[in-house]
């Protein structure tokens, strides 16, 4: 299993300090979570049905044509590979790095590549798979570059897999409207920008053709009824919307500038997250620990990513943490 954030309990036991008093920043996902409906009892009790209007209310949401709902964009990231035959695909890096492991466990080569090179492999790839925005650097590539590699790979048979897990803040931004076309697939997370990671819940956005070839791959009653009816509230709550944005917007432009204050000016980043490429990552990561503020520790590039804090307290904790790293190590 490869590492991720939000571990919360391995720290806790690590560090000796209870879960609930803990600041957890490892996760980029909105730390406002929507608001649960009530679930009826035919949701519990009954296998689930496709035809509730969850798939509509996606549809309507993101702005695409068709969708299969998955149980967490994990499952279709893990899934896509045996859609093919052994080939070459290339992972524009640093990203998450499922992707690139989940290819590489179906024997397929995989090569990473860095944004500049794109250009130069993308001709003798089968698949490309890109994160937009970034995960962890941010990156933000526009859908007129995206959509000339897609028709770069789609005339040879390949595939521009585009995982926009954080796209929810932007969707003028996104490929939805497109993913109607062969060769061009989308992964939506739910999680992030809902607030709601522990319900499981994802979509893929394709041609209707290869949506009929990943839902044999994922098999029956993969979304539970439970979460159906949490998806599709959420969903359709245009009002929530707007004022997650609002406050996720503020929160990341708010967490950028407290960062540059103390001397630590993001690399990157989005509404959800700030990225910080530093030689210390390693130091800085403990001595948050220590005051039980956990961060995401990327170790092969020395960068940490920090997530949104919640309320006042957590803003002034946080605060205090950098300022206090900034006066003990100078």
């Amino acid at each position: 299993m490869l590492e991720h954030g939000g571990r919360l309990r391995k720290a806790a036991l690590e560090y000796g300090i209870a879960e609930a008093d803990w600041l957890d920043l490892s996760s980029g996902l909105a730390p406002w979570p929507f608001p649960v409906p009530e679930i009826p009892l035919r949701a519990w009790a009954r296998l689930p049905e496709t035809d509730d209007g969850l798939e509509q209310a996606a549809c309507d949401y993101y702005g695409a044509t068709q969708v299969l709902p998955v149980a967490g964009s994990q499952m279709a990231i893990q899934l896509l590979p045996r859609l093919r035959r052994s080939g070459k695909v290339g992972v524009l890096s640093p990203c998450y790095a499922e992707h690139a492991e989940a290819w590489r466990r179906s024997g397929y080569i995989v090569r990473e590549v860095l944004e500049q090179e794109v250009d130069f492999y993308i001709d003798n790839l089968d698949v490309l798979v890109v994160v937009n925005p970034n995960n962890p650097t941010g990156l933000s590539l526009t859908p007129n570059r995206l959509l000339d590699w897609h028709a770069r790979m789609a005339q040879r048979g390949g595939w521009l897999v585009v995982d926009e897990a954080f796209m929810d803040n932007t969707p003028h931004l996104s490929l939805a409207p497109y993913a109607h076309q062969v060769g061009l697939i989308v992964l939506r997370s739910f999680g992030k920008f809902f607030g709601l990671a522990g319900v499981r819940l994802g979509f893929v956005l394709a041609e209707r053709k290869l949506l009929k070839l990943l839902a044999e791959q994922v098999g029956p009653w993969a979304v539970s009824g439970p979460t159906r009816v949490l998806g599709q509230a959420c969903l359709r709550d245009t009002e929530g919307h707007a004022r997650q944005r609002k406050r996720t917007d503020e929160a990341g432009k708010r967490l950028a500038q407290l960062l540059e204050q103390y001397g630590f000016a993001p690399h990157g980043g989005c509404a959800l997250f700030q990225w910080l490429m530093i030689e210390r990552a390693a130091e800085l990561h403990e001595f948050m620990a220590r005051r039980g503020i956990l961060l995401r520790l990327f170790t092969h590039n020395s960068s940490l990513r920090f997530g949104l804090p919640a309320d006042e307290a957590d803003w002034v904790r946080l605060e205090q943490s950098l300022q206090a790293f900034v006066k003990e190590t100078q």
